[in-house]
């Protein structure tokens, strides 16, 4: 036998020796653990619990899922699987974690933790079967049907109208219900509002422009019955309504043109979604369509590009591209915005609260939380063709010329040849990251297709997309300098090359693009992510909705067009509560629900719940945004006057009884619009991509951006209305900024009004409102010859009305000192008004742009009333 066989026999020797004492320790254990006393659940082991575990894992609140109070939830365990092995406490988490041996999990995480003693009576009572007592507490109510019963989340009825004394003062059933309330304080409505006033309140609420001086001269000699409502008709069909109403849900769907974050790099196709919300709502869109197409507009049969193109909902959410981020980290973090945002949208609940533990107040649980999050877990990123009604006609008759032209300008730099030799190293270099000396290069700091991604440079070229294929060769030239050096990439042609690819590239006519969404071919698998972080997933969970809602019916794995149906249909009330209290909150500055971002046991309960209902049920119905803003706007209490009551603001100082209507500062794109629509600047073009007027230098500055500088839009382009600004979340446009405008980060149900003084120095010194004070005087004189008349004139502009003596008189003196002011300092007129016109000497040219400024900066021009 030789030495190497004696020590395999003598180690084998060992082992079973080992195995001997192992088995005969066992069976000492085992026969110890029988003679061990039987534990006593009620007495030794519920208080355990109840002292300290139930505060967190208890009836009122189950932290990862897990529940400690009852005997079949504590044996499911929790998000992160069982805890609770009967018989194996060795295997079970619960003594892991309460004996620390899980990092960063030790149990309970704050307070006295557990003595040696409870441990080893818990070790033991587990050991012998963890048998645990049921009680009538064991059979309690559970969380869901106690905090279901909250009102936004019952099934919708439609509530009887009420029946009301003052019979003459009613116009629909809005003011029955608005009236019966009104009567129960003894409180009177206020009076109709004049004329001038209702014009303006509707032109600005519907169209989010004020009415033109013509406009408001027909509406008040029109002495017809119909002569409101057919205002109403008129302003709704108005291609100006689609962008008033965009623009409120572009605040829920928190738009953007960049990905937010550092470098904060623009987006060129986002547009095309706000194109498409804003001939949705002209078009009067059904919501549940409405609905359907953004949610799952690429799960439709038979689906059509402005179907797809709506799904750009979805990709309105920021995007970290910062070097060194982790791209899975990201992409779960679009993927909870994405979840937050639909539950904000439609259910008016605070979801992103689950994302790492139950909701404290609501009944979403965790579980539930990950299961919404399921349905857009394998939602994957695709910019798709998108033309527009006439591009697509114009690109391909162009198309021929410019790919004969572009193929001989890279066959004349060998490029398809070098371009071959660059991929085949960059997949070896992506699979085996390292320095390559021939190269100069290090590829594992090579910023190459980022945006392209793995799957294109290892898909072969006969299968890549004629798109993609282009993509990869302009990256190629443009790019290569990074790999070579720019004195090379000089050198070997690429520098002129590229420029001369990017002119070809404008010969080209326009033809749009959007992003877009659509869904894996392998559904992506989804988990609890405990503490919401992704690196910690706990138990599978499939796509479903939470459970004290109506159920969703489906055979097979639910899809987002299956949440799509889900939200909209009539057994949900949540939804159309949710959505009628966002339009009733834009024409009266606040919602019947004032929180109108949390429908949930923590948002504030409606003033009028009877009325909520009914309108509720009436959009349920017939899902139409034109006929329930209809609906509203032709009722009493609509058009009351705004003016404020001492009677009342005693008595209901927040006016949610609605007594009166609501007056409230214009939003940041209404302002500039305003000014630009007395100025006569406006551009009115409706859709199209985005524009960039002229800001304050240094404000890209102010933000982390890649934006080397603001390229000012040339033309007409410069005065298109406020929602078309290019919107650069890290570097936003300054007047959007300082008047309250969204963030974009996260849905907006609702816009705040500070005040503070950048918003004066804003209207004062701002390029676009000193511009539009110049064209606002150059156009009232030459309107007007009379200074009073001009003076009339300039002033209907701005504030709709004529004025009355007094505010003559005052116009007339401060004009006076203003003219008397710039007589001394001629430099100072001439700048103000730089046009020469025949018997307007400069001083009285610039007194007349200072009282337009002072007009344009006046409350009542800027105020809703």
């Amino acid at each position: 036998m030789t030495p190497r066989h004696i020590r395999g026999f003598l180690s084998w020797d060992r082992v079973a020796l080992l195995i001997s004492v192992s088995l005969g320790s066992v069976m000492g254990l085992y026969g110890a653990a029988n003679s061990t006393p039987k534990i006593n659940f009620e007495k030794e082991i519920r208080p355990i619990f109840v002292d300290r575990c139930q505060v967190c894992h208890g009836a009122q609140m189950q932290m990862n899922g897990l529940r400690l109070d009852r005997r079949d939830d504590a044996l499911r365990g929790g998000y992160a699987g069982t805890v609770i092995t009967p018989g194996n406490s060795v295997t079970s988490k619960l003594i892991h974690m309460v004996t620390g041996q899980i990092e960063d999990k030790i149990m309970p995480p704050a307070g006295k933790r557990l003595t040696e003693k409870e441990i080893d009576l818990l070790r033991t009572w587990i050991d012998q079967g963890a048998e645990w007592t049921q009680t009538a507490s064991d059979k309690a109510t559970t969380p869901h049907s106690l905090k279901s019963s909250h009102w936004a989340f019952q099934q919708l009825t439609k509530p009887a109208i009420p029946e009301v004394s003052n019979r003459f003062w009613v116009r629909n059933e809005v003011d029955q219900f608005i009236l019966s309330r009104l009567e129960q304080e003894k409180i009177r409505p206020s009076p109709e509002a004049d004329k001038v006033t209702l014009i303006r309140r509707l032109s600005l609420d519907l169209t989010g422009l004020p009415p033109t001086p013509n406009e408001v001269a027909t509406f008040v000699k029109d002495s017809s019955e119909t002569a409101y409502e057919d205002l109403v008709s008129r302003l709704l069909n108005s291609p100006h309504y689609g962008e008033q109403w965009g623009r409120h849900w572009l605040d829920l769907a928190r738009y953007g043109d960049s990905h937010g974050f550092r470098g904060d790099q623009f987006r060129p196709h986002a547009w095309r979604y706000r194109h498409w919300v804003i001939n949705s709502f002209n078009a009067d869109t059904p919501f549940d369509r409405f609905t359907t197409e953004q949610i799952a507009g690429d799960l439709i049969a038979g689906r059509k590009v402005e179907q797809w193109v709506a799904t750009g909902f979805h990709r309105n959410t920021p995007t970290n591209t910062e070097g060194g981020s982790d791209p899975e980290e990201w992409r779960f973090e679009q993927v909870v915005n994405r979840t937050n945002t639909v539950s904000t949208v439609w259910l008016g609940i605070t979801a992103g609260c689950a994302q790492c533990h139950d909701h404290k107040y609501d009944p979403l649980t965790q579980k539930e939380y990950y299961q919404l999050f399921a349905f857009f877990n394998d939602a994957e990123e695709v910019n798709i063709d998108a033309p527009l009604a006439g591009e697509r006609g114009a690109y391909l008759r162009a198309l021929p010329k410019y790919q004969a032209r572009r193929q001989r300008l890279l066959d004349e730099h060998r490029i398809p040849e070098q371009q071959a030799i660059w991929e085949e190293k960059l997949r070896h270099h992506a699979k085996n990251p390292g320095k390559e000396n021939n190269w100069d290069v290090a590829f594992d700091e090579l910023r190459t297709f980022v945006d392209l991604g793995e799957k294109i440079l290892f898909t072969p070229t006969e299968f890549r997309s004629r798109k993609w294929e282009k993509r990869i060769t302009d990256h190629f030239v443009s790019d290569y300098r990074q790999v070579v050096g720019r004195e090379k990439w000089a050198d070997m042609g690429l520098e002129k090359l590229s420029k001369e690819l990017k002119e070809l590239d404008t010969s080209l006519p326009p033809f749009s693009e959007a992003q877009a969404i659509h869904t894996e071919r392998v559904p992506r698998q989804s988990y609890v992510f405990l503490r919401g972080s992704f690196k910690d997933p706990g138990i599978e969970v499939e796509p479903n909705t939470p459970a004290w809602l109506h159920p969703m019916e489906t055979q097979q794995r639910a899809t987002r067009l299956d949440l799509a149906h889900w939200l909209v249909s009539p057994e949900n009330g949540v939804t159309p509560r949710v959505t009628v209290n966002r339009i009733w909150q834009q024409l009266f500055g606040r919602g019947i629900v004032g929180t109108s971002e949390n429908f949930g046991s923590q948002g504030e309960t409606p003033s009028h719940p009877a009325l909520l209902n009914w309108l509720a049920s009436e959009f349920r119905d017939n899902p139409s945004f034109k006929k329930m803003i209809t609906k509203i706007v032709m009722s009493a209490t609509y058009r009351q006057s705004s003016r404020m009551r001492k009677d009342v603001a005693e008595r209901d100082p927040q006016n949610l009884l609605i007594a009166r209507q609501q007056r409230f500062r214009l939003t940041a794109e209404l302002i500039r619009d305003s000014t630009l629509v007395a100025s006569g600047l406006l551009y009115p073009k409706i859709g199209g991509r985005s524009v960039r007027p002229p800001q304050p230098a240094g404000a890209l500055r102010m933000g982390s951006t890649t934006m080397s500088r603001w390229r000012v839009s040339e033309g007409r382009d410069s005065y298109r209305r406020g929602m078309y600004i290019q919107y650069q979340r890290m570097a936003p446009y300054p007047l959007l900024t300082n008047f309250d405008m969204p963030t974009g980060y996260i849905a907006a149900c609702r816009r705040e009004r500070s005040n503070t003084a950048l918003q004066a120095l804003n209207l004062l010194n701002d390029p676009v409102f000193i511009e539009a004070a110049q064209a606002l005087a150059f156009r009232a004189i030459a309107a007007e010859e009379d200074p009073t008349e001009r003076l009339r004139y300039v002033f209907k502009l701005c504030l709709a009305r004529n004025p009355d003596p007094v505010e003559i008189d005052w116009l007339e003196t401060s004009l006076q000192e203003q003219r008397m002011i710039l007589q001394s300092d001629l430099k100072r007129a001439q700048k103000l008004f730089p046009v020469e016109l025949e018997g307007i000497p400069p001083e009285d040219g610039a007194a007349w742009v200072s009282m337009s400024s002072v007009l344009l900066n006046l409350d009542e021009f800027l105020t809703r009333e």
